[in-house]
């Protein structure tokens, strides 16, 4: 939880309102999404997509908590009908919502898209395992570097953090490519691409934001830019993603459901 800088402009300040309003309503909508089309797949997939809907339900009430946050830090009020006057309250902007958020839903967001591939049973425990742990351990060594001020500290952990990310991410574009080929129609294996390439894709996002407040900016234009960076990462990375999850869990759905139809 770091101290905010002064100095807010309103367009800053509802830049970040904005950006985490947008994370809300994504969020929650995708959740109600998520669940509703459970009857419309198999019952292989309802798993993963129920999963699906959890790391959206986790999401959202964490962007609730970091908006109600972010509106308590501050006052904002227009004077004699002028100009939107920013101040900040005294109240502490608490961030760290948002890794809390992270250590839960990104294991989550990995063993989903494992478990609508279908893959052996061994191979999908052990998978789960190596990129749930390897996720979580990415998350939890970020968290140190993002609280800091010093950009050396900041640098070290982000160096730290990048070990797990780029085994990962390795895994997820490569390690990943033989099961995605081996999905039962073409438009299945490409749908288990996109979804792969989108998580990489999304999380790629995530380390450059980290590194706003390490290139010269600074003030409250780092702290908007860091958390409306944040906002739209984390909507590609669970809503849009949970769309091609489900979207991939239908059509395999409807290939299984087509082969059982077809006559002996």
């Amino acid at each position: 939880m770091a101290p905010l800088p002064d100095g807010f402009s309103y367009a800053e300040w509802n830049a970040t309102y904005n950006g985490l309003s947008f994370g809300i309503a994504a969020m929650g909508s995708a959740t109600i999404f998520f669940w509703l089309q459970l009857p419309n797949v198999t019952k292989s997939y309802r798993t993963a997509l129920t999963i699906t809907g959890i790391v959206t339900l986790i999401a959202t009430y964490h962007y609730i908590r970091i908006f109600n946050s972010w509106s308590e830090a501050f006052t904002v009020a227009s004077k004699d009908g002028g100009d939107y006057e920013v101040k900040l309250t005294g109240a502490p902007f608490n961030d760290g919502y948002r890794y809390v958020d992270w250590l839960l839903t990104v294991p989550l967001l990995l063993i989903e898209l494992i478990l609508v591939m279908k893959l052996p049973q061994a191979e999908t425990v052990s998978l789960s395992w190596k990129l749930g742990l390897a996720s979580a351990l990415m998350v939890a060594l970020g968290y140190p570097g993002e609280i800091q001020e010093d950009l050396s500290v900041r640098w070290f952990w982000w160096c730290l953090s990048m070990i797990p990310f780029c085994y990962v991410v390795f895994t997820l574009a490569v390690g990943l490519a033989e099961a995605t080929c081996k999905q039962p129609s073409p438009a299945a294996a490409s749908l288990a691409s996109a979804a792969r390439y989108l998580t990489v894709f999304s999380w790629l996002t995530y380390p450059f934001v980290y590194m706003v407040k390490s290139v010269g900016l600074a003030g409250p234009a780092a702290t908007m830019y860091e958390q409306v960076g944040y906002s739209i990462a984390d909507v590609m990375a669970k809503a849009v993603f949970g769309v091609l999850i489900w979207a991939l869990a239908a059509e395999k759905s409807a290939v299984e459901e087509s082969g059982k139809l077809l006559p002996n």
